[in-house]
Parts: C-alpha cells; sequence; structure tokens
C-alpha cells in the first residue's frame, strides 16, 4: 500500500497490530475506526462475535481495541466507560482525526480483558 504524501493533511497513518503483523493503513480525516479495519479483513472481533453484535452502535463491546495512553479522548458514553475503567476502547465510536496505533485483541474474552496487550 502506497502512503500518502506528508502533505495530505486530510489522510492519516493507522498502524495496526493483529497480534502478529504490523499493518498500514491510511484512513481519510473522520473516518470510523471500525469501519476502516473491517474494511482492510482486520476484524476487531473475536470468532464467536464476529456476526452477533450491534452493528457499530456502541453498545455491544465487541469491538473492543487498544489503544496507546495518547488516543483520542472517548466522546460516546460507553466508550467513556471503557477507558475509565480500563477496558479496550470501542473501534465503533472512534473518529481518526490523527494519526492512530491500534492494537487489536486476538484472544479477548467476549466482551474484552483489563490486560495490556
Amino acid at each position: 500500500m502506497t502512503l500518502p504524501p506528508p502533505e495530505a493533511s486530510n489522510v492519516h497513518t493507522v498502524q495496526v497490530w493483529d497480534g502478529q503483523t504490523w499493518h498500514t493503513l491510511c484512513a481519510p480525516d473522520g473516518a470510523n475506526l471500525r469501519q476502516l479495519l473491517l474494511r482492510h479483513g482486520l476484524s476487531p472481533y473475536t470468532r464467536l462475535t464476529q456476526h452477533v453484535h450491534c452493528g457499530g452502535r456502541g453498545l455491544c463491546a465487541t469491538c473492543g481495541v487498544r489503544l496507546p495512553a495518547d488516543a483520542p479522548a472517548p466522546t460516546h458514553w460507553h466508550d467513556r466507560l471503557a477507558a475509565r475503567f480500563g477496558y479496550p476502547r470501542l473501534s465503533c465510536q472512534i473518529t481518526v482525526r490523527r494519526p492512530l496505533v491500534v492494537h487489536l485483541l486476538p484472544e479477548k474474552r467476549i466482551w474484552g480483558t483489563r490486560h495490556s496487550t
């Protein structure tokens, strides 16, 4: 995948760790992280939740990912609770407004865990 030139401020680089490999994605400003991941074949879901989830409405907490401490502040009530109590953040509620580093949780429990990856 070709990265955009640095002057293309409306496109951001998203580095994704899937547990084995780093993936570099290009995201337009304002992209939804869950949709971006799915579009590139990187599911935030487990095998058990890939077909049973809320469809990105921030209700089921099955699309959790880990973000670094300097990640964007949560704006959705459910994502704020996840961040506050150390649970994975909801990829469906994260808007890409700058470069991000994302860790998928391939071995998470259905509703995530508190353990860091």
